[in-house]
């Protein structure tokens, strides 16, 4: 018997309504734009590449996808076990240095992976001081003794990984911090000593958590091209570089990005996959200060020593090392041409921030006035450049970019007889507007969960007193999310002022940056040169761990207790 129609009207007024208003269109054109370079990419695993492709696969392309295959899985081991350990001792452990650790070990993060390779290279080799001294010391020549080779896939991965825990480290720290005393209480009195502690109660409370970090950091290994290119390790980075500009096909290039990009979406979907319905709650609110495991004797050191290495050969050994090239030789160029390279990087920094965190604010805004389904993909998809490796990004920016030139120019030069030269494809523009695609999400994540904090009744109130939605947002929440919006741009401009494989396919001639400059003159074996660049860029990047260390520093509950000696 059909419905009447008083029952259809009822059903179809329980759908959700698609409502296109401003800010529901801006936030799908802002998506749209975002999400371009992926889908251009994407698009041209249909097109012929001719025995190019064969030529790949014959030769460099199982080379490739083994040696990204090992640094996927070492790398997320190894901050796995890093990250996770430290943060786990930190939180829950008393011993010496425990103040000092719980921000030092986020410090490698101020250190790009291509930075932390020179370093190394030039310590660790043949020629370097090491080698050199065991040598004279042990009156050793060459094949007398074997010393491990740092320029290789293993020497890749464990820099990567020195570089990479923080990620694991921040997010599991937090998580270990939010976890119910109750819980951990009960597993204390059924006689779980610290390590039975960690690994039945708060590993899997902590689980989402953790593996979102190590998320992170497969992510931007997925999207490592200095250290890797310098060590002279094969992988889809590294290829797409060369196909492109060394053999001159940007299809087959495409297509190696549309191989790498399927590798990033098969790890998130079997991510996603490994949770399955499990979810992790605390079923109390009573948060107080967490049960402590004091650490005495061979215990306290061992803790000690476990926090100390990662900070010691993350960051203290490579910075003191850049230091000392720098001073020994540095950048020749030091002086008005080293100040231009560095006028570049935060010229191209600032602005990309500025246009990431206000795209970012634009975005959350939106889908905070229509939450929905619509909207919230959208969002999703313009958040998704972060898992997209720069080089894949620059490759979808330069396809349509490179052919709007072309035709721009072939219509000049038909109706007026004219060449306008590269426009989009030979400009800044295309550079800062890869940043945003990769980098939005850095402060999307973090401008949504700020304005997620403020109570939807403000809203009402500025609406009912006369404010439209732009005025809501400039006057109510901009005010209020002054402390995100900074921590997001200064997260973005050094993100920015690290970023290396998007940055060197896509700058204009003659437009280095302090990465680039680091890079050639490391490339040319000029180590010596290029500390000064790579130390100016750790310099920057210690801005923000800093203030992730405050961050942390008042997050602690109960802190402001008895403190240890340092």
């Amino acid at each position: 018997m059909p419905r009447s129609l008083t029952q259809r009207l009822g059903s179809s007024a329980l759908r959700p309504r698609l409502r296109l208003d401003t800010w529901s269109v801006l936030t799908l054109l802002i998506a749209a734009v975002v999400a371009l370079p992926v889908l251009t990419v994407l698009a041209h695993i249909v097109l012929p590449a001719g025995d190019v492709w064969q030529h790949l696969a014959s030769t460099v392309l199982g080379r490739y996808l083994a040696n990204t295959l090992f640094l996927v899985v070492t790398v997320g081991i190894g901050t796995l076990v890093i990250g996770t350990g430290t943060a786990w001792l930190v939180v829950m452990c008393r011993f010496p240095g425990r103040r000092l650790f719980e921000w030092a070990l986020l410090l490698p993060l101020a250190v790009p992976t291509y930075v932390i390779a020179y370093a190394y290279t030039d310590f660790l080799q043949y020629a370097g001081p090491l080698q050199g001294a065991l040598r004279e010391a042990f009156g050793w020549d060459r094949g007398d003794y074997w010393f491990p080779d740092i320029r290789s896939l293993g020497g890749a991965a464990t820099l990567i990984t020195l570089v990479l825990y923080p990620y694991v480290y921040l997010l599991a720290r937090a998580s270990f911090l939010e976890q119910s005393v109750c819980v951990l209480d009960v597993g204390r009195t059924l006689g779980r000593g610290p390590w039975r502690l960690f690994t039945g109660v708060g590993i899997p409370l902590a689980r989402p958590a953790i593996v979102g970090g190590v998320s992170l950091a497969l992510m931007e290994t997925l999207n490592e091209f200095g250290a890797v290119q310098y060590f002279g390790v094969d992988t889809f980075t590294t290829g797409i570089y060369r196909t492109w500009f060394g053999m001159g096909e940007p299809v087959a290039a495409a297509q190696l990005a549309a191989c790498l990009l399927a590798f990033v979406i098969v790890f998130v979907l079997l991510e996603r996959a490994s949770r399955g319905k499990r979810r992790y709650f605390h079923t109390t609110g009573r948060y107080q200060q967490l049960p402590e495991f004091r650490l005495g004797g061979l215990r306290a050191v061992a803790a000690t020593l476990a926090c100390l290495m990662p900070i010691l050969v993350g960051f203290l050994i490579p910075s003191g090392l850049l230091g000392y090239l720098s001073f020994k030789g540095g950048d020749a160029l030091f002086g008005a041409r080293f100040l231009e390279f560095a006028g570049n990087s935060l010229l191209l920094a600032g602005i990309a921030a500025g246009a990431a965190v206000g795209l970012a604010l634009m975005l959350s805004y939106g889908a905070r006035l229509n939450p929905g389904p619509l909207t919230r993909t959208a969002t999703r998809v313009a958040a998704m450049g972060y898992a997209v490796p720069g080089s894949v990004v620059a490759v979808g920016i330069l396809i349509p970019f490179a052919w709007l030139d072309d035709t721009l120019n072939g219509f000049l030069r038909t109706h007026y007889g004219v060449m306008a030269g590269l426009i989009f494809s030979g400009s800044a523009f295309i550079l800062i507007y890869a940043y945003v695609v990769r980098f939005l999400a850095v402060s999307f994540n973090a401008l949504e969960a700020s304005l997620g904090k403020v109570t939807p009744s403000m809203d009402a109130a500025a609406r009912t007193l006369g404010q439209t939605a732009g005025g809501t947002l400039r006057r109510v929440h901009t005010p209020l999310m002054r402390g995100s919006l900074l921590a997001a741009a200064i997260l973005v401009f050094v993100d920015v002022m690290k970023e290396l494989p998007a940055t060197i396919i896509l700058r204009p001639f003659d437009f280095d940056t302090l990465a680039v400059r680091a890079h050639n003159l490391a490339a040319d074996e000029r180590l010596a040169e290029a500390s000064t660049a790579s130390l100016t860029i750790v310099a920057v990047g210690i801005i923000p761990v800093i203030l992730l260390s405050l961050a942390m520093r008042g997050s602690r509950p109960g802190s402001g207790g008895e403190d240890e000696h340092l």
